[in-house]
C-alpha cells in the first residue's frame, strides 16, 4: 500500500518562539486533513517548544552531528535533536552540500548516525542550472544519491528522498512538470535497485523548489512525487496547509 503523501517544511533560518502560533495553526489543520502526512523542521531552538505545542505533525531536525557526543564546537547531535523531540531528520541539502561543502560520504555517515539512534532521515539531492543544461542532471544526481543513501533493510519506512533542483530553490522557478517525472522516475528505479522492489517502492520521493499553492497541485500530481519539501511557503500556515490541501487532493477515496 503506498504511503500517504508526505509535505515536510523547512523553517530553514528563520523563527522565534513567536512563530509557535504558525506550528499550532499548521497543527490543527493537519488534524483535519489525515489523507497527508505533515511534517515541520524549525531550527535548532524550536525543536522542542514545536514539538510540545504540537499532536498531529512530525517535527525533525534540518541537520545533524554524525557523532554522538564529544569535542564538536557548535554541532548538535542525534541524541541531542531526538531529546529535544525530532522524530526525522533533513540531511544533504544543497545549501549545506554547497555552504559547507558537505560530501556525499558526510551526508551519508549523518544518515547512519541518524538511524542508528532512531531518527528517520530525508536525503536531499538536486543539480545546479549548469549541470542541468549541459544535459547531465540525471546522471550527477544518481551518482550523489547512490552515495549519499543510508543501506538498511526496511528503508521504506525511514528513508525519505527529497529532489530539489538547486537552480528552483527559492528563486520562484520550477522544473518543469515533464523534467520532474522524469527525474522522480529515474530516483524510483535507483531505489528499487539499492533496496529491492518492495523496500524501494515505499520510499516516498518529494519534490522542492519554489513549490506553492498555485503549482502545487499540477506538481504532486506527476507520477512517482510522494510530496513535497517546502521553504519559505512553510513559514505561513495557510500557504503551507495549501500546499497540503493540493497534496491531499491527489489520493484516491
Amino acid at each position: 500500500m503506498a504511503q500517504r503523501p508526505y509535505i515536510v517544511g523547512n523553517w530553514k533560518m528563520n523563527g522565534t518562539r513567536a512563530m509557535l502560533s504558525e506550528a499550532r495553526a499548521v497543527d490543527r489543520a493537519a488534524q483535519r486533513h489525515m489523507k497527508v502526512e505533515v511534517a515541520l523542521a524549525p531550527p535548532y531552538t524550536l525543536i522542542h517548544a514545536v514539538h510540545r505545542e504540537v499532536e498531529q505533525i512530525w517535527v525533525g531536525a534540518q541537520d545533524c552531528s554524525p557523532n554522538p557526543d564529544g569535542a564538536h564546537t557548535g554541532d548538535i547531535s542525534v541524541p541531542m535533536i531526538a531529546d529535544a523531540g525530532a522524530k526525522f531528520v533533513i540531511l544533504g541539502h544543497s545549501e549545506r552540500r554547497q555552504g559547507y561543502g558537505e560530501t556525499n560520504e558526510l551526508v551519508r555517515e549523518k544518515a547512519d548516525a541518524a538511524l542508528e539512534g532512531g531518527l528517520r532521515v530525508i536525503i536531499c539531492c538536486g543539480e545546479t542550472l549548469e549541470t542541468r543544461e549541459a544535459g547531465k542532471a540525471e546522471a550527477f544526481v544518481a551518482e550523489q544519491l547512490k552515495a549519499s543513501l543510508p543501506k538498511l533493510e526496511d528503508a521504506g519506512e525511514k528513508v525519505t528522498v527529497a529532489y530539489e533542483p538547486i537552480w528552483a530553490i527559492g528563486t520562484g522557478k520550477t522544473a518543469t512538470v515533464d523534467d520532474i517525472a522524469a527525474m522522480h522516475s529515474m530516483i524510483r528505479t535507483l531505489l528499487i535497485e539499492t533496496y529491492g522492489e518492495e523496500q524501494g517502492a515505499e520510499v516516498r520521493v518529494l519534490y522542492g523548489g519554489s513549490v506553492k499553492p498555485e503549482n502545487a497541485g499540477e506538481i504532486l500530481g506527476t507520477p512517482e512525487v510522494g510530496g513535497a519539501l517546502v521553504g519559505g511557503a512553510s513559514l505561513s500556515a495557510e500557504t503551507f496547509m495549501n500546499i497540503a490541501l493540493a497534496a491531499g487532493d491527489t489520493v484516491e477515496g
